[in-house]
């Protein structure tokens, strides 16, 4: 039966895979998403971050033009993460470009999830666009990502932030993770992609600390120690702030909407969305922006069915992490929610 179930998921990936993209992103939201935060060579801007960029803005700015089916805009940013990123010895993205530094690359170290975005955003166009060159690169970087990033410990496969800094051996309350890395859509197109289940065994140790941290009836810190039992890092804030907002999101978007999951969060969020200190569970920060809003109101709409503020159903760039999540929020509500729209 077991073999059997193994079969059936495998076909049904192979025809997700096989299917022609659709867009998913509204083509007047990506145009001035587009106008705002890509620039001409490619690169996509973190303006509240000294207007750097980095392997997630150009992993996000790649799964958006697939998303929105901008095939032109897809290869501009491509080009630029071919040419200022991946330039590692491993196959794998440097997570930081800076536009005022020289040379522009001021951090080698790469970060998981910016591999992850780009490996994913890559299969999917290869596949919903027939483009055999994407499929090959997002193949390749897949692993790359898997020699360097996972790590088996104690029946565990764990998704490490980045090559150096986070290891049993580099911290005393090592290794570190950082749960809202876990993009849990990416997981079983790269498992079919590379036929690695190391990738599938990602996503249930993902799942199973989320419902560890859960349990605890707190939501998840940014950065969590997993030396034994999930705790707050050493070293960062014990909050739910910035990171790990986005967890939600990509449990929804990869179909994983389980209500206990949520509880903690939703708590969280019940004076409104905002950072969140684990320990008191006291606000830290209110999030008023609406592509932080969408977050809370995507959950209410998944399990409760409730109807998306009409507000949140338009578009207007802010900033350049909240306007992402916001198109990929309005992208999951248009595919996966539509009774909510």
């Amino acid at each position: 039966m077991i073999r059997a179930l193994a079969t059936f998921v495998a076909a049904m990936l192979a025809l997700a895979m096989a299917l022609p993209a659709q867009a998913t992103v509204p083509a007047e939201a990506w145009q001035l998403y587009r106008e705002k935060f890509v620039m001409p060579d490619g690169r996509v801007v973190d303006d509240a971050n000294g207007n750097i960029s980095h392997s997630e803005s150009q992993g996000y700015g790649l799964l958006l033009a697939y998303l929105a089916g901008d095939r032109t805009t897809f290869a501009r940013i491509l080009a630029f993460t071919r040419t200022e990123l991946l330039i590692r010895d491993d196959g794998l993205a440097a997570w930081r470009w800076d536009p005022g530094a020289s040379p522009h690359i001021t951090d080698i170290n790469n970060a998981s999830d910016g591999d992850l975005l780009i490996a994913y955003a890559l299969a999917r166009a290869g596949s919903g666009w027939n483009m055999p060159s994407y499929t090959a690169a997002a193949r390749q970087l897949a692993r790359s990502l898997a020699k360097v990033g996972l790590l088996k410990r104690k029946g565990e496969t764990w998704l490490m932030p980045g090559a150096q800094g986070f290891g049993e051996k580099e911290r005393a309350d090592g290794p570190v993770v950082n749960p809202s890395y876990w993009i849990f859509e990416a997981f079983p197109v790269l498992a079919q992609l590379t036929e690695d289940g190391s990738w599938l065994q990602v996503q249930a140790t993902g799942l199973k600390l989320l419902d560890a941290v859960a349990k605890t009836k707190t939501p998840p810190a940014d950065w969590l120690s997993v030396k034994a039992e999930p705790k707050p890092a050493e070293g960062f804030p014990a909050q739910f702030s910035y990171n790990a907002i986005r967890i939600p999101l990509y449990l929804l978007r990869a179909g994983h909407a389980e209500p206990g999951r949520f509880a903690p969060i939703r708590s969280a969020w019940s004076s409104g969305t905002a950072t969140i200190d684990v320990r008191s569970g006291r606000a830290v920060e209110q999030l008023p922006d609406p592509g932080y809003r969408i977050l809370a109101a995507s959950i209410a709409c998944a399990l409760d069915g409730t109807a998306i503020p009409a507000e949140l159903k338009t578009f207007e760039p802010t900033a350049y992490y909240p306007s992402t999540l916001h198109l990929l929020a309005l992208s999951l509500l248009t595919e996966r929610y539509p009774r909510c729209m």
